[in-house]
């Protein structure tokens, strides 16, 4: 028999819809593979369901040939009982640049008017003035705003960095924090005391999101869940762990008859499990999911750099038929990270630190060359990082150039209506300037191949009125 305390309740979200496909086979799941298990998932009684955002805006139309925004109008007919997340790299949306205040505020008002809920935003430098556009515009529209902080190690990152960082957060008027360990650089103790600090520190809840790269996360949760974090990110267990999340059975199982029972259905999961486990077969059989990425890469914790930026930098020096100065480079992306003020290691901060790493080790001379986004960086285009540039460094990459300290957006005049003429001949819907703002020239692309279907569809409809069969 266990003694059952006062019930508080696990919460889970569930990201095989959006992270889970992400990190395991490039986000490659199409729409039609989703909608046939929404129905069963929409009876699970999950916090919400994790499905757009990320990757998935640039992969549906790049790769997949599919409207975005079309994909979220459908997810949210089939999910009536539960709410929809996705992920929003702040200023950046979900592109790779800044955007200015008008485009961020249209682009949230549209996804909460095509059916998003709750809406979790980021930014790579943890620099707030960069979220805050977005958490205005989806505060104003009806959605919940949860703001990511991106967990990273490193000297600056005190517990009462995140303590005070989280304060900042609640009092700019979020409705939720998310710990966001991109790399699976979250240990559990560490994970107890810093959740235990932030329950301390704010009233709102707070979340963990997780990668099991290292081999950790399930533990990281059930420290996390212990010292009182209100929600975690799972997926079902067809595509769990590797460079996915923890598993979402796993999870439930776990916490059955505690306190924290999440009281979800294992023989519901089952069935949502059966469905996927055929869909992941087809992913090996095609090589899009490669077994290695299933693994445990305990190099992520020893060198504290995410898996994908270590594959990275392997490639990169592949190319430069330089494999021998692999560990070189390992032992150079710290120092890279210091000089350019400590940031954490996600996209694109931690591409723009190892490719420096690679080029500083090649060239046998550090900042000899720096790439574009390093002097982008350096030039303050990307917002604030918690340390100090190294002044030397600076001096070397950008001269005399004065570096911007104002919120980068500021420098940014309003583009949507320009955005608009120069897309006009395409536009069938509001939301098409949006995917042309993200991805100018992959949207194009898009619209051709969106048109050609259509006036396909329109000449056989056409020939076959006229007494003609099309061929």
């Amino acid at each position: 028999m266990i003694y059952m305390a006062e019930r508080k309740p696990v919460k889970i979200t569930e990201t095989v819809l959006r992270d889970a496909h992400q990190s395991l086979i490039a986000t490659r799941m199409t729409t039609e593979q989703m909608l046939p298990i929404v129905d069963l998932m929409d009876k699970v009684g999950y916090h919400s369901v994790e499905c757009w955002g990320g990757a998935t805006f640039d992969s549906c139309l790049r790769f997949l040939k599919e409207d975005p925004w079309e994909r979220l109008r459908k997810l949210r007919d089939g999910f009536k009982n539960t709410k929809l997340q996705m992920l929003l790299r702040g200023q950046n949306i979900l592109g790779y640049r800044h955007y200015a205040d008008d485009v961020v505020e249209y682009f949230v008002q549209k996804t909460v008017a095509n059916g998003m809920d709750i809406i979790r935003i980021f930014d790579c430098l943890n620099d707030l003035r960069n979220v805050q556009c977005a958490v205005e515009a989806t505060k104003k529209e009806g959605g919940h705003a949860q703001v990511a902080l991106c967990y990273t190690l490193g000297d600056a990152y005190t517990i009462d960095y995140w303590k005070d960082i989280a304060k900042r957060i609640e009092d700019m008027g979020a409705h939720s924090i998310c710990i966001k360990d991109m790399a699976g650089l979250l240990v559990p103790y560490t994970a107890t005391e810093i959740v235990s600090a932030l329950k301390e520190t704010v009233q709102i809840p707070i979340q963990l999101h997780t990668h099991y790269t290292s081999g950790v996360a399930s533990m990281t949760y059930l420290k996390a869940i212990e010292a009182g974090v209100d929600i975690v990110d799972t997926a079902m267990s067809p595509l769990a762990l590797g460079t996915s999340q923890p598993a979402t059975e796993v999870m439930v199982e776990t916490f059955k008859g505690t306190e924290f029972d999440t009281g979800l259905d294992q023989e519901l999961l089952a069935q949502i499990a059966d469905y996927f486990r055929p869909i992941k077969e087809e992913y090996l059989a095609s090589g899009l999911l490669n077994p290695k990425v299933m693994g445990v890469n305990i190099k992520t914790l020893l060198y504290q750099v995410p898996g994908g930026m270590l594959s990275n930098m392997v490639s990169q020096l592949k190319e430069m038929h330089a494999e021998d100065k692999y560990y070189e480079v390992l032992e150079e992306v710290p120092k890279v990270r210091k000089d350019l003020g400590e940031p954490p290691l996600v996209t694109p901060s931690s591409q723009i630190v190892g490719t420096q790493a690679v080029l500083n080790v090649i060239n046998g001379e550090r900042y000899k060359t720096a790439t574009k986004e390093t002097k982008a960086i350096l030039s303050g285009e990307y917002g604030q990082t918690v340390k100090p540039f190294n002044p030397e460094v600076q001096k070397k990459v950008i001269g005399d150039k004065e570096p911007i300290t104002c919120r980068p957006a500021d420098l940014i005049s309003n583009e949507l209506d320009k955005l608009e003429s120069e897309m006009a001949e395409w536009k069938e819907q509001d939301e098409d300037v949006l995917s042309y703002a993200l991805f100018p020239q992959v949207a194009v692309d898009y619209f051709k191949y969106r048109k050609a279907q259509k006036d396909k569809v329109d000449l056989t409809v056409a020939d076959t009125k006229n007494g003609a069969y099309p061929v």
